[in-house]
């Protein structure tokens, strides 16, 4: 048991914001409804959870989702996976977004600011008719419902322009930052055959221009499938590439708007989330529970609306991208930043808050850490009053996160969420009605079952446990690109608890309703928000001559700063000298990205396998995290027992360096 007795709040809304929350209005809305009584929000979630067909039908009607062709039924079941959502309804996830422009064309639906380019204003009446012209184009080119379109743009203003467009006409969207590496491109967007790809020509990060030409060229090569270029001068206005189509031409002149209505569960775009074996996930989700999700999370949890100015900070390689169209979706202005927020230094993305006049500035967790560590006063910039709430993911945020930014931005709703690229939704997160309380997640999202889980399959009180979800959510996933029988999809999230969703987090459930992240519970890599399968770090790594075999973990808990250990198995006679470390290093930023560089490179006798031969990297995860041996491995499973007597010298002398005790993981 963990509970904190009698813990004291860090903000409490004030009655005039609960009253002015979207929230509230909801509940007394869903009251009069129903004939329900709400006594507070925990009694609101256990309805949302115990009635869910009455729950997601209440969120359709609230927001007036614009269909063309009504219903059936809510859900078909609940099993999972296989549920199916609103069958025979049709609807376009955009013609949702362009509701909101009617009234104020010129009001800005889009603010946007980069290391190349300042302020700049995309209002809504100029997004409808660049939308409807490119889509008018993609259609003239033989794009329709499930051909895929992919981009390989930065977080500006056209990429948002060019996702409307392919979602208009049912296309299937999916999206890599300029800063990914050929290979790690290549490893998503191969295995979705790609009709069109639209790319830049280059970025400028951190105060360096980087060209991408050449890099777009090899993409093109390498998709037999793209039938059309679209390329975006970014870097260099007169760029060009031979048989490319301008972004600038498809852009111009007039073209009606058409909205291609497809069922509820037609795919709108494909991310990926990487495991720990075989190639990044690609995985598919729809518009009609994309839609659904996003207006409950960002209308109701994160209290956003027309009046607000929305930013997360993100790349379009990280699910919180997606997350920036919700905010359209919902009315929002959105505000994006291209470039590194530590460069020139880290109150850049604070003053561009207050160039924006934005109510809700979010960004990964790391962000705010380092702002702390800085030194970094964002008061100096910001307007008092302005920024209603701020936002965190990525990684668990400690509470001297919450400290930090409490103390310095006063009364602000801290809206830390955790959900993923799997659900493109938030389990855990805000809730602009009730307490927020150092380190700790303010609640459960409405309509999601979300339950700590003993390995025996016992729900948790108080306890950390796995993550779980225990019934449907409009948002799971559709399925998994050419995964036909559903093996992988199955494997990814019910192998375990069969019938109920496993995320691969370690969560606790507060007496109070709220929650704690406490970091991954399997041996995917998070590096700021961004997953990545130990895989991928393989195939890079172990293609280096010198290297024989590698072992990689993320340190990633609660309380510790992240850390990212790469354990290298060198040929005879080699050493792992500064020029090898060098090779490493710039092979991993290369092919797959920057964030994903490892905090230490260790040589290491063998790496420890299993008597099948895979390695044995959450056992080793759990070690390094304190975890008595006894508790993590059974040698006698072991191909080669022997070499964990490395790993343990390595966790006892790093906790020694760290002046760090043994971590419990309950």
């Amino acid at each position: 048991m963990m509970t904190t007795i009698d813990p004291v709040p860090l903000w409490q809304p004030s009655e005039e914001r609960i009253r002015n929350s979207r929230l509230h209005h909801f509940q007394g809305w869903l009251e009069q409804r129903t004939g329900e009584r709400f006594n507070d929000y925990d009694a609101l979630w256990r309805w949302s959870v115990d009635h869910l067909e009455a729950f997601w039908e209440a969120i359709w009607q609230y927001f007036d989702v614009a269909a063309s062709e009504p219903y059936s039924e809510v859900l078909d079941s609940h099993e999972m996976p296989g549920a199916q959502w609103f069958e025979g309804s049709r609807l376009n996830l955009v013609e949702q977004i362009f509701r909101f422009h009617h009234d104020q064309p010129d009001r800005p639906a889009i603010l946007s600011r980069s290391e190349l380019r300042p302020l700049q204003s995309l209002s809504w009446g100029e997004l409808r008719r660049q939308v409807a012209a490119l889509s008018d184009r993609l259609r003239q080119r033989g794009v329709g419902p499930g051909d895929r379109v992919v981009a390989y743009l930065p977080n500006v203003a056209e990429t948002v322009v060019a996702f409307c467009a392919c979602a208009s006409v049912g296309a299937i969207w999916s999206s890599c930052s300029p800063d990914m590496g050929t290979r790690s491109v290549l490893d998503r967007f191969r295995q979705i055959d790609p009709k069109v790809i639209i790319a830049v020509d280059g970025y400028r990060y951190g105060g360096k221009d980087f060209d991408r030409l050449e890099v777009v060229q090899g993409l093109r090569e390498a998709l037999p499938t793209v039938e059309q270029v679209i390329l975006l001068p970014y870097l260099n206005p007169e760029a060009r590439l031979d048989g490319a189509d301008l972004w600038q031409d498809m852009v111009a002149g007039e073209a009606p708007m058409a909205f291609e209505q497809v069922p509820f569960d037609h795919p709108l775009w494909v991310v990926y989330s990487s495991g720990t074996t075989g190639m990044p996930k690609p995985i598919v989700h729809g518009h009609g529970g994309t839609l659904l999700e996003g207006l409950k999370g960002h209308a109701l949890h994160m209290d956003l609306g027309p009046e607000d100015r929305f930013m997360w900070f993100t790349t379009t390689g990280w699910i919180m991208w997606n997350s920036q169209i919700t905010g359209l979706m919902v009315g929002s202005t959105i505000c994006l930043y291209d470039g590194n927020p530590g460069y020139p230094d880290l109150g850049t993305l604070w003053r561009f808050a207050e160039e924006t006049e934005l109510t809700f500035f979010g960004a990964g967790a790391a962000y705010f850490l380092n702002c702390k560590k800085a030194e970094i006063e964002p008061g100096q910039w910001l307007r008092p009053g302005r920024l209603r709430s701020v936002g965190s993911t990525g990684s668990p945020l400690p509470e001297e996160g919450y400290q930090w930014i409490m103390g310095q931005l006063g009364d602000v709703m801290i809206a830390t969420i955790s959900g993923g690229t799997d659900v493109a939704a938030a389990y855990v997160g805000g809730c602009p009605i009730l307490p927020v309380y150092a380190g700790e997640m303010q609640c459960r999202y409405l309509g999601t079952a979300t339950y700590a889980m003993s390995d025996g399959g016992r729900i948790l009180e108080d306890e950390v446990g796995e993550l779980v979800v225990t019934k449907p959510m409009p948002s799971m996933p559709l399925y998994f690109w050419n995964d036909e029988e559903g093996l992988r999809y199955h494997d990814s999230y019910f192998d375990v608890f069969p019938g109920i969703w496993r995320h691969g987090d370690w969560i606790r459930i507060t007496p109070r309703g709220g929650a704690v992240i406490y970091g991954r519970s399997d041996t995917t890599i998070n590096r700021h928000g961004i997953r990545m399968g130990t895989s991928e770090f393989y195939r890079v790594v172990e293609e280096l001559p010198e290297v024989l075999d590698s072992l990689v973990v993320d340190l990633e808990y609660l309380g510790r700063e992240s850390f990212m250990p790469l354990f290298v198995v060198l040929r005879e006679g080699q050493l792992l000298d500064d020029d090898l470390k060098g090779r490493i290093k710039a092979a991993i930023r290369d092919n797959l990205s920057a964030r994903h560089v490892p905090n230490d490179i260790v040589p290491a006798p063998e790496v420890p396998r299993t008597l099948t031969g895979k390695k044995m990297e959450l056992p080793i995860k759990k070690l390094l995290l304190g975890q008595s041996l006894d508790k993590v491995a059974n040698p006698d499973a072991m191909a080669n027992p022997d070499s964990l007597a490395f790993y343990i010298d390595y966790a006892e002398r790093r906790d020694t360096a760290n002046g760090a005790g043994q971590v419990k993981t309950g």
